[in-house]
Formats: structure tokens, sequence, C-alpha cells
């Protein structure tokens, strides 16, 4: 039967408690039997710092917190006033000057300071105990990993489903399962289980795994391959939103390595990315699919093509629902798509395009105007007796005199000044500064 102490621990509100060892563990602030190596000094004693650290995320009893620091204390010290604090916590609070307990504010008697070799030796016992199960459980992950890698080479059908569901949930979750795909070929694997006749039940799965990864060039370029391809824009298509959002992500990271936007840019990918940032059930989804668009507008050809399918209008239409950072992303595209000639015209012949656009500049961000304005300049210079006059009565004018007036930079304020030249041509100039006066006293 171990011994047990009795020391005064301070809890929330000020007030002290006397809580000795054996209510400790009966409260579960122990969990068990403390006369385990917590106890025994032995020489390889884990560094409770290192502990503490790697445990960051873990709830704390607040019996261990400092009050002062509202961090786990190492080294606690009680004061006269029976309150517990961190040693240099409280040493730095006496050499401000403050001699009274930051707790109950009461002035100290003594201002010395007593080593509580109590609670220090409960806070060492806690955190070895949690650190060990936290060890235990990371090796039960690696070794679990690995037989599921083993299966894999194994089976087929719904057990090959299952087993990658799993993987899948551990590799999202645990930075040791990661460690074990990698350490054991694993990537290679999941890559071959991909092609021309690979189910989407299994697909979506192996997928879910690999977007999670921090794939190399390798792999990338294995990932790249027609059918492998071709399987991620089918299930992009047709899956879940997981799926869909999984293959987008994928797609993009594949992208991103400079392997071939042409490669992978067909019409059924592009118009799989249009319905998915249509759905405003799953902002995800849109936020990946708008990523991956902004990527793959860089190549002309992409972007003729996706002028061809309507992205046009459907981008412009969609505008006024997208949160900041998908509003970014979509106007980006929409720059994009002006600079060829038919997305230009697209624009133009879209009646939304103007008052939604207007509407974005100093809105978002100073990026989101520099786009905008780049857009609106491209209509308004394709046709401005039509457009013109459209944009100042939408409250075009009022908006650029505010960018002019406004800490933008140079460029954007320059920007400004010559579409508000190009506004302005279609007007007398008092009809077009009275006009510049209405819409700023509307808006």
């Amino acid at each position: 039967m171990p011994m047990y102490e009795s020391t005064k621990l301070d809890v929330s509100g000020g007030g002290v408690q006397v809580l000795d060892l054996e209510t400790a563990v009966k409260d579960g602030i122990l969990g068990g039997d403390i006369s385990g190596p917590a106890y025994t000094g032995v020489a390889d004693k884990l560094d409770l710092n290192i502990m503490i650290q790697e445990l960051e995320s873990i709830d704390v009893p607040s019996v261990f917190i400092c009050p002062i620091s509202l961090e786990p204390m190492q080294e606690p010290v009680t004061l006269c006033t029976g309150q517990t604090y961190e040693r240099s916590n409280i040493l730095k609070w006496f050499s401000l000057g403050r001699y009274i307990c930051p707790t109950t504010m009461q002035e100290l008697w003594d201002d010395s300071v007593t080593p509580n070799k109590t609670l220090q030796q409960l806070i060492y016992s806690w955190f070895s105990r949690k650190y060990a199960a936290m060890k235990k459980k990371s090796e039960d992950v690696h070794g679990r990993s690995v037989e599921i890698l083993e299966t894999l080479k194994k089976v087929k059908g719904q057990a090959r489903v299952q087993a990658l569901k799993e993987l899948r949930k551990l590799v999202s979750i645990h930075p040791t399962a990661k460690k074990a795909v990698f350490g054991n070929n694993g990537v290679a694997l999941i890559t071959l289980l991909l092609g021309p006749f690979t189910t989407h039940a299994v697909g979506s799965e192996a997928i879910g795994i690999l977007v999670n990864l921090d794939l190399d060039l390798e792999s990338k370029k294995n990932l790249m391959q027609p059918a492998k391809i071709s399987l991620m824009v089918d299930m992009l298509n047709e899956g879940t939103i997981e799926t869909k959002v999984n293959c987008t992500k994928l797609i993009k990271i594949l992208m991103e390595a400079g392997l071939g936007s042409e490669k992978v840019s067909s019409l059924s990918l592009l118009v799989g990315l249009l319905r998915l940032v249509k759905d405003k059930r799953h902002q995800n989804g849109i936020l990946a699919g708008l990523g991956l668009l902004k990527t793959i507008c860089s190549h002309e050809a992409i972007r003729n093509s996706l002028v061809s399918i309507g992205a046009v209008p459907q981008l412009i239409k969609i505008l006024p629902s997208l949160n900041n950072e998908c509003l970014e992303l979509a106007l980006h595209v929409l720059d994009a798509l002006s600079t060829v000639s038919e997305g230009r015209l697209a624009l133009k012949d879209c009646p939304y395009t103007i008052p939604n656009v207007v509407k974005l500049l100093m809105r978002v961000s100073e990026s989101s105007t520099q786009f905008a304005l780049s857009i609106l300049w491209a209509v308004c210079e394709l046709a401005p007796d039509e457009c013109a006059p459209l944009a100042v009565d939408a409250g075009l004018a009022a908006k650029l005199l505010l960018v002019i007036q406004s800490g933008c930079s140079p460029v954007l304020k320059q920007q400004s000044a010559e579409l508000l030249k190009l506004c302005s041509l279609n007007y007398s100039a008092s009809i077009f500064l009275s006009k510049c006066k209405l819409t700023r006293t509307l808006q």
C-alpha cells in the first residue's frame, strides 16, 4: 500500500483546498496507483517540459495550472497565503515590486516561497501516464497501419475497401500512420490500386489517403498516368462530396508540381469543377473547385475551353453568394478568362457582369479590387458605348473615386483613373459629375 502525503493545492476561485494523494487518485487526477516509475527517480526519468510540450492539446487538471501564466506548473511553490504558483512566474511578479498574492490580492506578511514537492510529484505522475499512453497509442497506430498495408497486398473486393477505409481514417488523424505508409512503400502500393478497372469505392478511399500525404515528385508522376487521371475525373463528376473534394485537391497537387495541366484538363474535368462550385450546399467543394480552376487557368487553351462551356455567366451569377476567400479566387479566374477574346465577349454579354463586379470594388481586398477593375476595364474597353453607361449607372464612377482617394497602391489608382476617364467619354462634364454625386448619395 503506497504512502500518501498531504499538501495544499490552490483551486480556481482563490480558495485553499487540502488535497492528499489518495484523494487525487480517487478523484481521477492520477487515475491509478502512484507507486510506479514516476516516483523512483531512475536515470531514464522523462523530462517534464518535453512531455508538456508534446501533450499541449490535452486538457490538464486546473490544480496543475499556474494562475499567472495559465500554463502547467513544473516547479510549483506555495506562498504564505496557501496559493501555489510556478516558481519563475511568482519570482518575476515579486521583481516588479508586487508583494501581494496575485490570486487573493492579500498583502504578503512573508515573501518566502516553499517548494510544493507533493504537487510536483502529482503533476509529473499525471503527465508521465498521459505521455506513456500517447506513445503506446502511437506505436499501436504504426503497427496497425503496417498490418493494413500487408492486408492490401492480399485482399480484393469489399475487404480491400474496408482496409483502405480504416487506413484513410488513421492517416487523416495520426502522423504516425503517415510515417508508416511512407516507410513501408505504402504510397506506391496505394497508387497501384488506381487504374481503368478500379471501382469508385476503392478509388475514393485510395485518393482519400493520398491527398493526406506529402507526396514526392516520383509519386506525383506515377499519378499522372492517363488511366489514373481519368478515374479521378470520373469520381469528381459522380462521387460523394467528400470524394469530389479529395479528387479536386489531388489534381491540384499534381498541377502545382508543374507536370502539365494539358494532360489533365479535359472538358469532363472542367464541367465537373463548374458543377462543384455551383453547389451552394458545400463551401468546402466551392473552395476546392475554385482553387483548381485558378491553377489551371494559366493555360490559354484551358481558358478558351472554360469559356466554351459557359463558365463566365455561371461564375458571375454565384459571386454574390461567395465568402471572401472564394470571391477572390472567382475574380482571379474571371480576370484570367477576360484575357481571351471569347472570354471578354462572354463577360460583356452577361447582364450580371457589371452590377455584380462593381459591387465588389473596395469590398473584399486590394487583390480582389485589382481583379474587378481588370474585368470591368476589359468589358468597357470592348464596348464603351454600351457598357460604360451601364457601369456608371451601377455606381462605378463613385467606386473609382473611392479607390483613387484611398490608400491603395499607385498602380490601382492609375487603373481607376483610366477607367474613370473611359466611362466619362459619353457624358458632358456636368452630367458625369452629377451622376457621380448621385450614385455616391445612393450608396
